[in-house]
């Protein structure tokens, strides 16, 4: 019988190193065992913020298809209806289980960054649900120019005026409404509703890889990306029975960069050539919840790109640019 020397240290860190992605696995299907196991899907209550379009959309019609209640939350009230009509035919459950449950869909339209919208809705989830499971926080707005292009316009100015000055700080408010103060809306308004009401609470902010690595053109939007993910992550401490997940994918296809705060154009490469799929990332989304994922890097590999950028800043600086089509207007 053949027995593994580890008092030699090299052998026992080649060991550790190989055993480390079993052990992270059996980790991940204990988490989501565990959770399925207490709140089966059919009995999930389900609240997604921005669901009308994109990731959202999708994260919904997958939820409804798995036969969990959801709540569609949009601020165009056609686009919440016609995403609750389609989440209806996608509803699939046991007919013994369905006769115990209510209001297995629900669309509301609702501005996330308003108080009022928020509370009207906890009341609706209360009367409807008497409660909630999970959170999905995926409305935002993008912005794609240069802050000094923003604020200088043509750039024919020296120095941007009063207006530049003012019209920047303006969009800045706008972005910062949308990413920071939406997110924060809603997590005051549904943390205390998650604690007394669900057998296992979980929120989940749709970031974005822009929040931990910057890029030229994209200063507004990793900013105000950046503000949400470190509240989330802080609010997780402060929160410890809600499992608090937070996604950051790459360039994801779609017409999301039509929300541009700030008019700007895209850039880079056709996102919808060569970005993630709007599927993809929302079934990763799902998986994340169940596993109670704190952290995901969408591919796996932007984490390294986060990793790179603390260690060699150029590189990661000239790549972004390079993305972006970006070149300093002296050069």
């Amino acid at each position: 019988m053949l027995v593994a020397n580890f008092s030699d240290p090299k052998l026992a860190w080649a060991a550790a190193l190989a055993g480390a992605p079993l052990i992270l696995l059996l980790r991940r299907l204990l988490r989501r065992s565990r959770r399925l196991s207490v709140l089966p899907r059919h009995k999930e209550r389900v609240l997604i913020l921005g669901a009308s379009s994109g990731i959202g959309r999708s994260i919904a019609e997958q939820y409804a298809s798995k036969g969990a209640r959801v709540c569609i939350v949009g601020r165009r009230a056609s686009d919440v209806q016609e995403v609750e009509s389609v989440c209806s035919k996608l509803y699939n459950i046991t007919s013994a289980a369905a006769g115990r449950l209510s209001h297995p869909v629900i669309g509301y339209a609702a501005d996330f960054t308003k108080a009022e919208d928020m509370v009207r809705l906890r009341d609706e989830l209360v009367t409807a649900w008497q409660g909630v499971d999970t959170v999905i926080v995926c409305a935002g707005v993008s912005s794609l120019r240069p802050v000094m292009e923003i604020a200088c316009g043509d750039q024919s100015e020296e120095y941007p005026g009063v207006d530049g000055v003012q019209r920047t700080a303006d969009v800045a408010s706008a972005a910062l409404s949308a990413n920071y103060i939406g997110p924060l809306t809603a997590a005051v308004t549904f943390i205390p509703l998650l604690e007394k009401t669900s057998v296992s609470p979980s929120i989940l902010l749709m970031s974005s890889l822009a929040a931990v690595v910057p890029a030229p053109t994209r200063a507004l939007y990793c900013s105000t990306k950046g503000a949400s993910l470190l509240l989330y992550q802080s609010l997780a401490i402060e929160h410890p029975s809600i499992k608090f997940s937070n996604i950051l994918p790459y360039t994801v296809e779609g017409n999301f960069r039509a929300s541009a705060v700030d008019g700007g154009g895209v850039r880079e490469a056709d996102p919808n050539k060569h970005g993630l799929k709007i599927v993809d990332v929302a079934r990763r989304s799902i998986e994340q919840v169940d596993f109670g994922e704190k952290m995901v890097f969408l591919p796996a590999g932007g984490r390294q790109l986060h990793w790179l950028y603390w260690l060699w800043p150029a590189v990661i600086e000239r790549f972004a640019m390079k993305k972006y089509n970006f070149s300093h207007p002296s050069h």
